[in-house]
């Protein structure tokens, strides 16, 4: 539902007496916040406080959700249950929450998580302007464990809330990793105001079809549908294209046929990155704190800072594709790693004889990042703050105080190792007539699905009856 839709809502009232009659519809417009909230505000948390006067239940909602825990129990292959989310996860980007606090909670939708003593039960500790701010001028400090800018006029905001827009959802997941892009690959600041061109459900023009996040993205009681595999591979909050679109939309026989066993994504996004704004495909930590000559490539991204090392980006990139069951497998802070092969920090389940598994795209983001060569295990730095390597350009003194903070041990030894992440793409979608044919995957020559490392050691399944769901009788 839009927010026009949601805030000009047409309620029906089933009422007595003098109340409007049966099947009376009564347009319900938002309160003039203006007037409720005709106060100065010092700081975040007071602006809460006012909020929860009358939406008390709203913040006891959203402490319930992953926005709010970065954590929840998952069944999770090879773990069974346990607690996992963007607070355990490692990744080759920033590399890990634990000891980096003030910095990555910028992204938090709450005040003030600048070390494990945060208080998750403290509704008063819920950021609500970060979701809720109509003014386009809410912005946190990025240091500063997620409280707002103090040159925000925090009261103008407060007096101008309403349902969340896409630059409130983008204000974090268009910027994850650091920057505009940087992580996701399908996700930056071009989906504010795309084309349909560039995205058909997103799109602003009359061929798009002007979707804010949450017209996919339900939310019920502030829990909303959706999940990043990375943080939540287990059981996530899970939904598909066929939730709005038939299973079998195409009308086309050979085409529905494919459902069964290609996400809609893989035909449907044929290349992701195609914004404005290249993606990040590549980390080298290893030369960090170095001095190197700063220069930036093709796309104006720089390929060096002194803080992170060496990178590389790109634009109009077509996925690497896998199957995928909903469900995923994630490296674990401790456990070794073989630091001659390349680590998989997170990665899909799923096979061409799982009946459960489609093949869809993915970003593959590597990189190179620091280990423990006597544990062999990947160590989480700390970068940020006192002691940090941000600060001191000294890896040992940021392993031991990171892998203190995750409560893990660091021998005082380290190397450097290659990493792979997968991103799974869903955003970006190009309309039908830009849609996949069938020579981009079924070309003798020129095929952009690798048979082989789907599980077809014969190639092509086309070309070999009886090997694959997708293949035809004919």
């Amino acid at each position: 539902m839009h927010w026009s839709a949601q805030f000009a809502m047409i309620l029906t009232f089933f009422s007595f007496g003098a109340a409007p009659a049966l099947g009376v519809e009564v347009e319900f417009k938002i309160p003039d916040h203006a007037k409720l909230l005709d106060q100065d505000f010092p700081d975040g948390p007071s602006v809460t406080m006012a909020c929860l006067q009358c939406h008390e239940e709203a913040a006891r909602d959203f402490m319930q959700t992953t926005h709010w825990t970065w954590s929840a129990m998952q069944t999770v292959q090879g773990f069974g249950e346990v607690q996992y989310g963007k607070r355990q996860a490692v990744n080759n980007f920033c590399i890990g929450l634990a000891g980096n606090e003030p910095r990555c909670t910028s992204c938090h939708a709450g005040y003030g998580w600048k070390d494990s003593n945060f208080d998750f039960t403290d509704p008063t500790r819920v950021d609500c302007l970060v979701c809720h701010d109509r003014t386009g001028e809410y912005k946190k400090v990025p240091t500063g464990a997620g409280l707002p800018d103090p040159n925000v006029n925090l009261s103008q905001i407060a007096a101008n809330v309403g349902a969340p827009t896409r630059e409130n959802c983008g204000a974090c997941h268009f910027f994850g990793g650091g920057g505009n892009g940087v992580k996701h690959g399908d996700l930056d600041t071009s989906l504010i105001s795309p084309r349909a061109t560039l995205d058909v459900h997103m799109g602003v023009d009359e061929d798009g079809g002007d979707f804010l996040c949450q017209d996919c993205h339900e939310t019920e009681r502030h829990h909303i549908l959706g999940n990043a595999m990375v943080a939540s591979p287990g059981e996530g909050s899970h939904f598909d294209c066929a939730d709005c679109h038939d299973a079998t939309p195409h009308e086309d026989e050979d085409l529905d046929f494919h459902t069964a066993s290609v996400a809609c994504q893989t035909c449907h996004i044929p290349e992701f990155a195609r914004g404005d704004r290249p993606t990040k495909v590549y980390w080298d930590w290893s030369t960090a704190g170095q001095d190197h000559e700063v220069v930036n490539d093709e796309y104006g991204m720089p390929l060096f800072a002194k803080k992170k090392g060496h990178f590389k980006w790109s634009r109009d990139i077509v996925p690497a594709y896998a199957w995928y069951s909903n469900k995923a497998a994630y490296y674990r802070l401790g456990d070794p790693i073989d630091p001659t092969e390349v680590t998989k920090l997170n990665w899909p389940i799923g096979s061409k004889d799982d009946p459960e598994s489609k093949i869809y795209p993915f970003k593959l983001h590597r990189g190179r990042q620091i280990y423990d060569t006597q544990t062999k295990s990947i160590i989480n730095p700390k970068l940020f703050g006192p002691g940090g390597f941000w600060k001191t350009w000294d890896w040992a003194q940021a392993s031991a105080l990171g892998m203190e903070a995750a409560g893990q041990e660091f021998s005082g030894e380290y190397g450097f190792a290659d990493t792979i992440m997968y991103w799974r793409i869903n955003h970006m979608v190009a309309p039908a007539d830009e849609a996949l044919a069938c020579p981009a995957c079924h070309s003798k020559r020129n095929g952009r699905l690798d048979w082989e490392a789907l599980g077809y050691e014969a190639g092509d399944p086309r070309r070999h009856a009886g090997t694959s769901r997708i293949e035809r009788d004919d």
